[in-house]
């Protein structure tokens, strides 16, 4: 049969200290001291004579309240000095279980809050992932709405020419961008709306073939391309000072707000496109303006161009495909940079 096992006493710390003697070394070298004291006013009058003489005075008050001073005055300081010595003594051990209690309650309160963390860790994740899917179901529900609502053209955009200009032509001596690759044959058929959206979304990354296949053929028309460089030149300068566009979240402008921007109104009736309120964003790139002339220089030709661009596009777009254009980085990079050189105003 296995011994009982005894539980293990508790750690009190400044608490299971014994309590203290009634008696303490203070006292005792405060005793011996006071007989110390006493013994040599003893032999000090002892030696040099305290009885007077047959013809002197009697009693002589004076002299008796002097030597019981010179006797108890010391001996009186000797106990207020242990005293004042047992009463620190005190304050210290005091002082210790207090600052023992104090540690208590901290390491109590944190040890609680760490698992009420714990215990609400798991709700908190789960909610917030609720709050994640509620809000993208309601983004795309909103964006349908719109796209049901503003759509009035039903012509397939994969047919459709992304601009309707004549003098959009492709152009296949202007230079291409590094993402191009040199001796490939593309089509020679416009360029689509849908490809023009993809376009100037630019590739996700290096497997997004079908975005490299749209981005050559956008480089292949004059006007398209001069926008879409003006749109990296920009889109790496930003990059520069942390600011992504897929980082950003703006408010969506309606295909109404496009169209009248593209058709030349400003003011209040255009300024839904300055949906960016990214603080941070906004003072970066603002700051650049003002100090960087490059920067500066290349946002004014990149909203140059985006203009020109628009004016075309929304022609042939229905609303819905001016909504998906709205969505692109180089339509986000329009709106913030829009935004900071007062395009909306």
């Amino acid at each position: 049969m296995e011994p009982e096992e005894t539980d293990k006493p508790l750690d009190l710390e400044a608490y299971g200290q014994r309590p203290r003697r009634r008696v303490e070394a203070a006292d005792i070298v405060a005793a011996v001291f006071s007989v110390v004291w006493v013994g040599l006013v003893a032999g000090f009058w002892y030696f040099i004579g305290i009885t007077p003489s047959e013809n002197g005075p009697g009693f002589n008050p004076v002299m008796f309240v002097m030597t019981m001073v010179s006797i108890l005055l010391p001996i009186g300081l000797i106990w207020v000095a242990s005293a004042g010595i047992k009463t620190s003594r005190v304050m210290r051990e005091e002082a210790q279980r207090l600052q023992a209690s104090i540690d208590a309650m901290r390491h109590a309160y944190v040890m609680q809050q760490q698992a009420a963390g714990n215990a609400l860790r798991p709700e908190i994740e789960q909610r917030l992932t609720e709050i994640a899917k509620s809000q993208k179901q309601t983004e795309t529900a909103i964006a349908k709405i719109s796209s049901s609502t503003e759509g009035t053209d039903d012509e397939p955009s994969t047919t459709k020419p992304a601009l309707s200009r004549e003098n959009g032509e492709q152009d296949m001596t202007q230079p291409s961008l590094a993402l191009e690759e040199t001796g490939t044959s593309e089509p020679q058929d416009p360029i689509t709306i849908a490809e023009f959206i993809r376009a100037m979304n630019f590739p996700d990354n290096e497997n997004d073939i079908e975005g490299f296949r749209t981005l050559r053929r956008a480089l292949r028309e004059r006007d398209m391309a001069r926008m879409i460089r003006a749109s990296q030149d920009v889109l790496t300068l930003l990059s520069q000072d942390g600011i992504y566009m897929d980082d950003l979240r703006p408010d969506k402008p309606r295909a109404e707000t496009w169209r009248r921007f593209a058709r030349g109104e400003r003011g209040p009736a255009v300024a839904g496109l300055g949906g960016i309120h990214d603080r941070s964003c906004l003072a970066l790139a603002s700051g650049r303006m003002r100090k960087d002339p490059i920067f500066r220089d290349a946002v004014m030709h990149f909203l140059r161009q985006f203009d020109l661009v628009l004016s075309d596009f929304e022609k042939n777009a229905t609303d819905r495909e001016l909504i998906e254009m709205g969505e692109t980085r180089t339509a986000r990079a329009f709106m913030l940079l829009g935004k900071v050189a007062g395009t909306f105003d």
